[in-house]
């Protein structure tokens, strides 16, 4: 728990949301003799078996409840994912909010209707899936009493690491043109930060990323999963990011108003003019004035046009 307990508070003091932890009777998750995946072979060996492995991480149901008061004591949502019907009952007992559903449960008819069932906000992993089957899963649960507007999509390449060329970022954009009342974010197992920080930029409204204290220590993430660095400067570059993208209208911002009658050029006399004169491409210039006067893109309306008084060279016209 103490271990835990770190990572909570590495996870708040560097601005994550939330913190989220998995909740899961091995027994409910897998047959006693199924493989691992390979990446998990690579981190632990062929020792144990699959079952082995989950039944040695599993978190008891009385230390969910002393991570949640952890995480409110540190001023950061607690979540969890549930990995079948009973520990999402458990995860709603526990005042829980928001219901993680995993990449692998995608297919799993009756747990998403319960899911759909419990009233809560779902964030919808979508690794390993396609796009109609990314349609069903939606449907399942807004006809089990979910609605599109209570569900996240997270787009999602569940080997760890995820290669670069198999992360498929732009299906952010197809998620959001197809499930345009979803919210779309991005779990993301790359290494580093750039895929998290790029997603943003797709318009990615969440992120999810493993982390963890050391990527030397046992276990099947912490190789893929990024190191409190990392951690703090991924949420770092994702706040710059998100500022930075500002609201998509064209328009002058706040910053640079005061450089408008700068560095525009406004047209003034190219020598002495004449009062009755026609202004002309010989007499008239676009030059910057430092304040503002007629625009060039009057041009046309003031060629031809006679002058009104007389000008020196470098005088605005007015017009």
């Amino acid at each position: 728990m103490d271990l835990a307990f770190k990572m909570i508070d590495i996870a708040a003091e560097a601005g994550a949301d939330a913190v989220k932890f998995q909740s899961f009777k091995a027994e409910k998750l897998v047959t006693k003799t199924a493989d691992k995946a390979r990446y998990q072979e690579d981190a632990l060996g062929g020792t144990e078996t699959q079952f082995e492995m989950l039944k040695r991480l599993e978190l008891r149901q009385d230390m969910h409840q002393v991570l949640k008061d952890h995480c409110e004591q540190a001023g950061i949502q607690f979540m969890s994912t549930p990995f079948d019907e009973s520990s999402a009952d458990f995860l709603v007992d526990l005042g829980v909010d928001v219901m993680k559903i995993p990449s692998g449960e995608i297919t799993n008819l009756p747990y998403l209707r319960h899911m759909g069932q419990l009233g809560k906000r779902i964030i919808l992993s979508t690794g390993m899936s396609s796009l109609d089957e990314v349609r069903e899963a939606v449907a399942v649960l807004e006809k089990a009493g979910t609605g599109r507007d209570h569900i996240s999509l997270l787009h999602c390449n569940t080997q760890y690491p995820t290669p670069l060329s198999d992360a498929n970022l732009l299906a952010i954009r197809s998620l959001a043109e197809e499930f345009p009342d979803c919210s779309i974010g991005f779990s993301d197992h790359t290494l580093g930060v750039e895929c998290a920080v790029a997603a943003v930029g797709l318009g990615a409204k969440l992120v999810e990323k493993h982390f963890t204290l050391d990527k030397s220590m046992e276990g099947p993430d912490h190789g893929a999963s990024a190191e409190p660095d990392e951690l703090r400067l991924m949420i770092k570059l994702i706040r710059n990011t998100e500022l930075a993208l500002g609201t998509g209208h064209k328009e002058p911002s706040p910053s640079e108003k005061e450089n408008v009658d700068i560095a525009r050029k406004y047209l003034v006399a190219g020598c002495d003019i004449a009062k009755g004169e026609s202004f002309s491409p010989e007499n008239v210039r676009a030059l910057r004035t430092g304040r503002r006067g007629v625009s060039p893109m009057r041009w046309d309306e003031v060629m031809g046009s006679t002058a009104d008084r007389d000008y020196s060279e470098g005088d605005m016209l007015v017009f």
